[in-house]
């Protein structure tokens, strides 16, 4: 194949857990090898220290993939380690490396590891910026990102906001906006009443789902007082909460107590496994992202894939995937507005949103992405 390329991934991906970013990897890298084109993808063998890690584990429990070349050599903390990997993809000599960047803390090793890559004079680096400033804001952010930026010779971004953010740094590089790809390797939508037998869930129970990783910028509190509202109650909905807490889960515990919410609320607390995230999303009527801010979420991708509708907060790039009262709902983010549009949703019913959502998620396929990535990589 004479347009055949060499294509480095660096970022997350397996022994790592599944998650948005190392999920998004694999499956980039398969698209890539379908279409006939060499990858290997280079994660971390250490990507963050215990401390700053605020889950229960970093490392995945899955048998490993057998299909994709994966690396385990980048140590997010050792210098020395990024001059070596540097200098091992600088001799590899791919055509371009594709680079995660999702939070300043890798901005030294990343940009480092890069820098000296591209020292080839061939290789190209481009990054799909997940986030250019984080949800969570740390002292040094800016300085971080400012220190990344200039080693891409081209970015990919999958929101408005991120677009803007890239845009406050005028780094006059090409730059690409594509919305998050579906995921489609969590196997296909089960029906509701299996889905629901798993987890002891009545067939005819009106189900709320949150999945993902609980940070405070999720809102998951605006979600909970939601239900409180008289409107809601009245609609005898339950909330499933699906994903392990990446934050002290004990004030949550108290605001559900404090509300008398315990027979409404099913916490499903612990990571979620690809094996069961098909079971979990599609036991759900409507995914509910209450977002306080936010850039994109690969839940909105996930959602699709089960032709689950949603109801998005008016935050970031969350509404970008979502037409309003046609896919799914689009509420203001707090908590009254959100109960309402729980209620509208509920009252449409889910299937009045699913003839519009499968036309509508044609438009977020691999394929376009990876097509649009190449692209880019040819104009440089």
């Amino acid at each position: 194949m004479p347009d055949r390329k060499h294509i480095v991934i660096l970022g997350s991906a397996y022994p790592l857990r599944g998650g948005g970013l190392a999920t998004f990897n694999e499956r980039l890298a398969r698209e890539f090898q379908a279409a006939g084109h060499q990858v290997t993808i280079f994660t971390f063998s250490l990507q963050y220290p215990s401390f700053l890690f605020p889950g229960k584990s970093q490392y995945s429990t899955e048998d490993p993939p057998t299909d994709l070349d994966i690396r385990v050599v980048v140590n997010s903390i050792n210098p020395f380690n990024w001059i070596q990997v540097g200098n091992f993809l600088k001799k590899m000599n791919p055509d371009f490396i594709v680079v995660r960047y999702w939070i300043p803390f890798m901005a030294p090793c990343l940009s480092t590891i890069c820098r000296i890559a591209k020292k080839n004079k061939t290789t190209k680096i481009i990054c799909i910026a997940d986030n250019i400033l984080p949800h969570e804001k740390r002292l040094g952010d800016r300085l971080l990102t400012k220190f990344f930026l200039p080693v891409a010779d081209a970015f990919i971004t999958m929101s408005d906001q991120v677009t803007k953010d890239l845009a406050q740094f005028k780094t006059n590089k090409k730059y690409i906006q594509i919305h998050h790809p579906l995921y489609d390797n969590f196997g296909t939508p089960i029906e509701t009443a299996i889905a629901r037998k798993k987890l002891g869930i009545a067939a005819d129970q009106k189900i709320l789902l949150f999945f993902g990783f609980i940070r405070k910028y999720k809102g998951l509190d605006l979600l909970i007082e939601a239900m409180t509202a008289s409107i809601v109650k009245k609609e005898n909905i339950k909330l499933l909460v699906a994903g392990e807490f990446y934050q002290d889960k004990q004030p949550y515990l108290e605001q559900i107590k404090r509300y008398g919410l315990q027979n409404d609320i099913i916490l499903y607390d612990h990571f979620v496994p690809d094996n069961e995230v098909g079971s979990i999303c599609c036991t759900a009527d409507f995914i509910v992202q209450p977002y306080r801010h936010a850039t994109q979420s690969g839940v909105t991708p996930l959602a699709y894939h089960f032709n689950i509708p949603m109801i998005v907060t008016r935050v970031g790039g969350l509404p970008d995937m979502v037409l309003d009262d046609k896919t799914g709902l689009i509420a203001e983010p707090n908590a009254e507005s959100i109960a309402a549009h729980i209620v509208k949703a509920f009252a449409n019913g889910s299937d009045y949103y699913k003839p519009s959502l499968r036309e509508f998620k044609k438009n977020f396929s691999w394929s376009h992405f990876a097509k649009e990535l190449l692209n880019l990589y040819n104009e440089l």
